[in-house]
């Protein structure tokens, strides 16, 4: 069996802050959903949703591609999510349904059903294993 090391951020007392860093972008990432979704007028909406437009969807692509290289996963992630909004801003322009509100729950749903998809196939993979 081959083991690879993958570096992760840490402190000065080497504990591993991945968890927390990926925790702060799930609370920036929803509070942006948030905003956009009530209609607030803060600064702060049009940076965090568009946070949450590139996170969200490279969340679950990048799940997806679990065993890559760490910079190829980054770099798949972030091209996916890219695309994905892309695709739901053309889909939405050309049925004439254009909406702020509608985009950012297009792609919350969408990455949703990806993260679902991917948990859903790794638990059927361990059962087969047995």
């Amino acid at each position: 069996m081959q083991t690879t090391h993958t570096e992760t951020c840490s402190d000065a007392s080497g504990r591993d802050l991945t968890p927390l860093l990926a925790g702060a972008a799930t609370t920036v990432g929803g509070f942006g959903a948030l905003l956009a979704l009530t209609g607030s007028d803060s600064p702060l909406r049009a940076p965090l949703t568009l946070f949450f437009l590139l996170a969200a969807p490279a969340a679950g692509v990048a799940a997806a591609l679990r065993g890559f290289d760490p910079f190829a996963r980054v770099l798949a992630s972030l091209a996916g999510s890219v695309v994905l909004n892309m695709l739901v801003a053309q889909g939405m322009l050309a049925t004439h349904r254009w909406s702020a509100r509608g985009g950012v729950l297009a792609v919350a749903v969408i990455s949703v059903l990806i993260l679902l998809l991917v948990l859903m196939r790794r638990r059927t993979a361990k059962g087969q294993d047995l």
